[in-house]
């Protein structure tokens, strides 16, 4: 399971990183195009904007699962144990919840491009609204029409081509980072529940340097001046 587990970090960070080195990359590009060949690549910003989005969405649910999201812990910290759990197993499911939300409108929202009937009720699904228009046929502004998506002409788009990316493409990171989220939060949950971890925020980077600095006085003060 320990391997199984590192193996899935290992491809988080992969993509995470590997989102990060292609903006880097793609603006760095569009630089060396503008200002020393006087010209500009018209898809870099918009790509760049997609790319950001990806990273932040996939990352937010890689942030709950290291539990390195910032939050305020001063009130957890002055309740005893069972009190904490029970605020933590409150504060893991209204994110749940949250989660659970957000997926539904996410889904709804690519539903759209992707030729499939979004959701209906207004909260919660109660089945599936088939009357939505399709928008398979929207398309991005700048970034070109790839050959790897062709097939998606014939799939979602009854036959005809495309001359930029279409839009289901970008934007199927929407459903994918709230499955992922409500994934992340469910863990977390069955954690706090198992009594592994006692809050949402498990990460203490300014207690840790305080520590570190107290302790670094401590040697100091021990073995006095050189």
């Amino acid at each position: 399971m320990k391997h199984k587990a590192g193996l899935i970090d290992n491809i988080e960070e992969s993509i995470i990183a590997a989102l990060l080195g292609l903006m880097t990359i793609i603006t760095f590009a569009n630089v060396v195009a503008r200002y020393v060949f006087n010209s500009n690549i018209l898809w870099a910003l918009e790509l760049t904007v997609f790319l950001f989005g990806w990273l932040v969405l996939l990352g937010a649910s890689y942030a709950v699962k290291k539990h390195s999201h910032l939050g305020v812990d001063a009130v957890l910290n002055m309740t005893s144990p069972p009190v904490r759990r029970i605020l933590a197993l409150i504060s893991v499911t209204a994110c749940l919840l949250f989660s659970l939300l957000l997926l539904k409108g996410a889904y709804d929202y690519w539903a759209v491009f992707a030729d499939l009937p979004p959701t209906s009720g207004r909260w919660f699904p109660t089945g599936f609204d088939m009357t939505a228009r399709s928008q398979s046929f929207y398309e991005v502004q700048d970034v070109p029409m790839l050959g790897v998506f062709r097939f998606l002409e014939d799939m979602i788009n009854y036959g005809d081509s495309y001359e930029k990316l279409p839009k289901v493409v970008p934007y199927i990171v929407l459903p994918i980072s709230a499955v992922l989220l409500v994934l992340r939060f469910s863990q977390v949950a069955v954690q706090i529940w198992k009594g592994e971890v006692d809050r949402l925020v498990a990460s203490h980077e300014v207690e840790d340097e305080l520590d570190e600095i107290r302790s670094s006085h401590e040697r100091e003060t021990r073995e006095g001046p050189r």
